[in-house]
């Protein structure tokens, strides 16, 4: 499944021997990963091919004087190869992946390793304190306090670690979903102007799925948190009649309480932050809530009515995160997901401009990935009960349903593109890159 990178900058730098060179800053989910210089992933390209097909086509060298035309075509094909070469989740999970980009990290933040003290939050507000090494992956690092907590092993894959924020309102933001391969450590000392902290929560957007983790107490627990998490910063949304029940079982135990929570609307869901749209007209604002297949809006209108509108994943074709730049006032980046949704038998673009552009988009992918194999596992299920006639029939429907699915996957893209002002690149050349 294709992982959001971007290059957002490309830098011009002089060595001491007098060479310039450019580095690029490689983002990913829209945060600074590291920087990097066109030969060191060329040389990284280079580790890959042994995986074949599986790795896209790199850049091709300039053998002449490099222009600001080339600059900038050079810049989209990075870019783009970094999309591209994600594809394959043989290449991802390679040493050879993942150790490029954790070097990457370390040396972009200079952080040399050593042993340190790392917190982790629950849902509760309540945190366990881990002896780790700074270079230890979000991977390690989950898997350490999961066991820790007496959670079984085949259940870790349910569960993720993420950055969030907590506001003084009292509003709770995730900002990114954090990489199986990414440095934790490292990359909350290159967020620290925003003040996250470090939480888990569960990793899938159907609902359904907790029925799978309600026989470990481990999980259970993590399950209720979240719940109650999820009720005190308004993510639900109770009737009254739900709200006076849950008052009045407060001293249930767990599994009831989560049952009358699970009852509610939005459970499970991912709240995103505030918004800006073009649906259903220019100038309307909301907020988010994204699971259990949908998207599902709850937009205020220029006439300050609200309307409530469901956008549902089987009637959404593509979708594109773009960068648009500084906003006027040059305080933060705009980002936006538009959509292709098909809205009474015409398809039409619905425009979202988010600061969670990417996590939206993730969640969008965690939904369609979790719709294929659900639909290969009841293909399964039936070509069991099917004669040979109909199994072909029935695998022909599943292969076909997937590649509409991967049509949709396969079409994000990141629109960025340099500032004149600070890219001058005319006179530097191949062997300085």
């Amino acid at each position: 499944m294709k992982l959001h990178f971007s290059i957002t900058a490309a830098e011009e730098l002089r060595e001491k021997r007098g060479g310039r060179y450019v580095v690029y800053s490689v983002c990913l989910e829209g945060f600074l990963l590291g920087k990097a210089r066109y030969s060191q992933l060329r040389r990284w390209d280079a580790q890959l091919r042994p995986f074949g097909s599986a790795v896209p086509a790199f850049p091709p060298r300039f053998y002449l004087t490099m222009t600001k035309s080339m600059a900038d075509e050079r810049w989209s094909q990075l870019e783009q190869y970094l999309q591209n070469v994600t594809l394959d989740s043989n290449v991802t999970n390679s040493d050879v992946f993942r150790g490029f980009f954790q070097k990457l990290q370390q040396d972009t933040f200079k952080i040399q390793t050593e042993r340190t003290f790392l917190d982790v939050y629950l849902a509760d507000g309540s945190n366990i304190r881990l002896e780790i090494q700074t270079l230890d992956t979000a991977e390690r690092i989950l898997e350490v306090k999961l066991c820790k907590m007496g959670l079984s092993r085949e259940l870790i894959e349910y569960f993720s670690l993420f950055f969030f924020q907590d506001h003084d309102n009292g509003a709770l933001s995730v900002v990114k979903k954090v990489a199986e391969f990414e440095l934790p450590f490292v990359s909350l000392q290159s967020m620290k102007e925003l003040h996250c902290k470090l939480g888990i929560r569960t990793w899938y957007m159907d609902p359904s799925v907790d029925t799978l983790l309600m026989d470990c107490t481990a999980s259970l627990n993590l399950l209720y948190m979240q719940a109650i998490q999820e009720v005190e910063r308004n993510w639900v949304k109770p009737t009254e009649e739900q709200m006076q029940e849950l008052f009045l079982q407060k001293k249930a135990n767990k599994v009831k309480l989560l049952e009358l929570i699970r009852e509610m609307q939005f459970y499970g869901y991912i709240r995103i932050d505030p918004f800006i749209c073009d649906y259903p007209e220019e100038g309307c604002s909301g907020d988010i809530f994204v699971g259990n297949n949908e998207i599902h809006c709850c937009i205020k209108l220029p006439t300050n009515q609200t309307k409530e509108v469901s956008f549902k994943i089987n009637r959404l074709r593509s979708w594109q995160v773009a960068f648009l730049g500084a906003t006027k006032d040059g305080e933060e980046d705009t980002l936006e997901l538009r959509f292709e949704y098909n809205d009474s038998g015409t398809w039409q673009w619905i425009i979202l401009y988010t600061k969670q552009a990417f996590l939206l988009s993730s969640c969008l992918k965690k939904m369609v990935s979790e719709q294929m194999i659900k639909a290969a596992k009841e293909g399964q299920e039936m070509e069991m009960k099917m004669t040979e006639s109909m199994i072909n029939s029935k695998k022909s429907s599943i292969q076909q349903k997937q590649v509409i699915h991967l049509g949709f996957i396969l079409r994000k893209r990141f629109l960025v593109r340099p500032n004149e002002d600070d890219c001058v690149f005319e006179k530097i050349g191949e062997e300085d890159l």
